[in-house]
């Protein structure tokens, strides 16, 4: 039996790989240990619904901050991903068969922990004809059925290997807002991602788009990977260019020695500047910090959101 403790077990396309130094935290990256009574309360909901979460198959680094106050990012489609990007510390390998049922526990998990604002993400589905489309569309319908007054934030896969029809499936489903990761700049892809293409999931940006204009669109990088300055502003270009909404950026943070090294660690300051870039690029939304991820504080930033297009329709 595969035990995904073990991280050998949990990647094993990494297993011959040598290993990289894991460089020492600088003082802005360090977070407290999670705990306390939200936590636990959280812990407990996931657990009875049986639902795997980003939080813990990824190592968030923000995950005692969140599940204290009762957020937490569901993962659909169970916790092995067919996918193995050498950033990634969520298991690679064969999947087990869709949940029917996943979707209905997401929705009642979501309405008990009282979410005002959700984040639902998966791991990639290759193995499935439309990557998992439709299961993402059951589990929207079910937590509009469910928790009606929540707003639905999506995190996507690529859907690479489907055809047109797998992403109209998703935003029929209407949620509030899509979002899809470049991850990195495209020169590092081969290194980081190399089983995505760059160019494909900025297409997939632009599409969601021009098939829904009033969903809003989400993406988001790493930087300390090895890329410079100019590349990650050319990535903000681009993202503009296919009227992407909100951008985030977050330092990575290398989950063991097998996965890639941490190039550098970027300063607040230098996330400060990224910030005031993207700002001036066009971006509604802008979250650039060391320990800034995909949903961390995603409800509020919804609500900024929402708050910016309205001001910049003149309907605030």
């Amino acid at each position: 039996m595969r035990d995904l403790k073990m991280p050998e077990q949990r990647h094993p396309e990494k297993a011959h790989r040598p290993d990289n130094a894991q460089p020492k935290k600088p003082s802005w990256i360090r977070v407290k240990a999670p705990g306390g009574a939200g936590y636990n309360e959280t812990r407990q909901i996931i657990r009875e619904n049986q639902l795997s979460t980003v939080c813990e198959e990824a190592g968030c680094p923000n995950v005692g901050e969140c599940w204290s106050q009762g957020h937490a990012t569901m993962m659909i489609m169970g916790e092995i991903c067919t996918r193995g990007c050498t950033f990634c510390n969520v298991a690679t390998g064969r999947p087990e068969a869709l949940d029917a049922f996943e979707p209905g526990r997401v929705a009642h998990a979501v309405a008990k922990l009282g979410l005002n604002h959700v984040v639902i993400t998966s791991v990639d589905r290759d193995d499935v004809e439309d990557g998992g489309a439709e299961h993402f569309a059951q589990t929207i319908r079910a937590i509009r059925h469910r928790a009606p007054g929540t707003t639905i934030e999506i995190l996507t896969p690529d859907f690479l290997k489907c055809g047109p029809e797998a992403l109209e499936t998703v935003v029929a489903a209407r949620p509030d807002v899509f979002n899809h990761n470049l991850e990195t700049v495209p020169g590092l892809y081969p290194s980081v991602r190399p089983g995505a293409r760059y160019f494909h999931s900025l297409r997939l940006l632009q599409r969601v788009k021009e098939l829904d204009p009033s969903v809003f669109t989400k993406s988001g990088i790493m930087v300390g990977l090895g890329e410079d300055r100019q590349s990650v502003l050319q990535v903000m270009e681009d993202m503009r260019a296919a009227d992407v909404d909100f951008l985030t950026i977050g330092q990575y943070l290398q989950p063991t020695p097998k996965h890639h090294a941490v190039a550098q660690f970027v300063t607040p300051d230098e996330f400060a500047s990224y910030e005031k870039s993207a700002f001036n690029k066009g971006f509604l939304m802008v979250s650039a910090t060391p320990l800034t991820r995909s949903s961390y504080h995603a409800g509020d930033d919804f609500a900024r959101l929402r708050t910016a297009r309205n001001t910049k329709l003149g309907l605030a």
